[in-house]
């Protein structure tokens, strides 16, 4: 999600899920700025990661362009999984054969799971988003941000079943130094965007689908939201948005890793 004011209202209602979850790991364009090069020695997991031999380290800059080149478009969802708007996403994916890739919040993930495994059944990429989705995370100590990502991380795994997240996308853009390499230290490739597209704003789906069509120039990744609030213009827009884009020769791929 994209800062912005206001931003954070229902996940106050998750809040003391996620404190819980903080408890039980210590008891066992914005992104321009965050892009350059990491220093420091590389972050420790803490007792909530789940190491494993099929974890290879990525890039730790912030990924924007697509796998399938110039022509290429990454839809990118983020907040979820909600049980009203998810499944309703999925449908006009699936309708125009579209993929993309889910940014999920980790307290959301471990209420739906059955969500989650439908996403990564339909050929979808997920994405750790954190667990209360704090978008003041670069004003938080390494320990808070290290729990957020990789409790988070941990979540998603095992709601999807297994299926680790590929990408890590700080809530409002928050990148920090630390929590990149951190992130890209598991195999999550941090991931920005290059259209907001305000959807959280409720600004009316043609306004939604103008502001693509006006921002697509300035790169492929677009960002939407399938949580947080009434998503049916979100929906209305994807409807419109993914045919008009095949139409114009655009292919729909997954951010690089």
């Amino acid at each position: 999600m994209a800062r912005h004011g206001g931003g954070r209202g229902w996940y106050s209602k998750v809040l003391g899920a996620a404190l819980g979850v903080a408890l039980l790991g210590a008891g066992t364009s914005m992104w321009t700025a965050q892009a350059g090069a990491v220093g420091g020695s590389s972050p420790k997991a803490t007792a909530s990661a789940t190491p494993g031999s099929d974890v290879k380290a990525v890039a730790v800059t912030i990924a924007h362009a697509s796998d399938l080149g110039e022509r290429g478009v990454n839809i990118t969802i983020d907040d979820g999984p909600d049980p009203v708007w998810t499944p309703q996403v999925l449908d006009v994916l699936r309708e125009y054969g579209v993929k993309a890739t889910f940014c999920m919040v980790g307290t959301q993930a471990q209420a739906h799971p059955d969500l989650v495994k439908m996403v990564v059944a339909a050929g979808h990429r997920l994405c750790d988003h954190t667990v209360s989705h704090d978008t003041t995370m670069d004003k938080k100590s390494q320990a808070y941000q290290s729990q957020q990502i990789l409790d988070a991380e941990r979540m998603i795994t095992e709601a999807s079943g297994g299926v680790r997240p590929m990408y890590y996308r700080a809530p409002g853009g928050a990148f920090t130094p630390y929590s990149r390499t951190l992130a890209a230290s598991r195999g999550m490739r941090p991931l920005g965007w290059n259209v907001d597209t305000k959807d959280f704003e409720l600004p009316g789906t043609d306004a939604i689908v103008a502001t693509v069509e006006r921002e697509l120039p300035n790169g492929p990744t677009l960002l939407f939201h399938d949580a947080g609030g009434d998503r049916s213009q979100t929906v209305e827009a994807l409807r419109r948005i993914l045919p008009q884009l095949k139409e114009q020769g655009y292919a729909f791929g997954f951010p690089v890793r």
